[in-house]
């Protein structure tokens, strides 16, 4: 069953065409790569999928609990559809604690209401209790609960991405978004991403489709693949297909990377 239809997406921005003719097809419960040399157009297509950009031409249809489908949702609506992401650039409240950051995202599907929250009724207490267990589990799932209390900007990079990733998944989404998960890490900390990915897919049933430069995590965690150049989509398929194609190579990957596979 596929969950994200588009077609023909295009964005510009004055007279560079960041994105153009995009027609894709994203299946449910995969991990879907997007790939490509830098200034290929992969955030500003991300920027699309989320509502942080609008369309200047073309259609975004996600199949969810209920058909999404629009020119530009904001990404406060396409959260509450559930769709959440992560940033290239990580966008965590650096003087807060881990457990407060991750809290945040739960706050999205918390249906207190104004009233209970202001006046302090049952439902409220309830909901935040909810919210809080939610965090442990996640922390614990992340191997930084023993860190909850600790201020974001104290972890190391690669568990402030563990940290953005749990907030995330906080907002119950049925769609997760991972721009460049493993930038920054070390092989070590690739490689455990790597599993962890996989199974937080399986563990939550989430579709995946993240943009990563790493070809080994790539290579080994895709289900399928969508190439980008210069704002065009030039390639898809399985990891050995698009490794093969002539113009994945000459555009992305090059001879090197080819040999060195073989």
């Amino acid at each position: 069953m596929d969950i994200l239809h588009v077609k023909n997406l295009t964005k510009f921005f004055g007279g560079v065409k960041a994105v153009q003719g995009i027609d894709l097809t994203i299946a449910q419960h995969q991990i879907t790569g997007i790939i490509g040399p830098n200034g290929a157009g992969k955030t500003t297509f991300f920027n699309l999928l989320t509502g942080i950009y609008a369309p200047s031409s073309g259609e975004i249809t996600y199949h969810l609990a209920e058909t999404v489908g629009s020119r530009q949702l904001k990404p406060q609506k396409m959260a509450a559809y559930g769709v959440a992401r992560t940033f290239q650039n990580i966008r965590l409240f650096k003087d807060m604690t881990v457990s407060d950051n991750v809290l945040l995202g739960c706050h999205c599907g918390i249906h207190y209401g104004l009233i209970p929250s202001l006046l302090r009724l049952p439902p409220y207490f309830q909901g935040e209790d909810e919210a809080r267990e939610k965090v442990a589990e996640l922390l614990t799932i992340f191997n930084l609960y023993d860190l909850r209390d600790e201020k974001a900007r104290n972890l190391s990079y690669g568990d402030q991405r563990k940290v953005e990733i749990a907030r995330a998944l906080a907002s119950n989404p049925k769609v997760l978004l991972l721009d460049e998960p493993a930038a920054g890490m070390n092989p070590r900390e690739t490689h455990e991403l790597t599993r962890l990915i996989q199974w937080i897919k399986d563990r939550f049933q989430l579709t995946i489709i993240l943009i990563e430069h790493d070809m080994s995590l790539v290579m080994n965690l895709c289900d399928r693949l969508y190439v980008f150049d210069y704002g065009h989509l030039i390639a898809q398929g399985t990891p050995e297909q698009v490794q093969q194609d002539e113009k994945v190579i000459q555009a992305y990957l090059g001879g090197d990377y080819i040999a060195k596979a073989n």
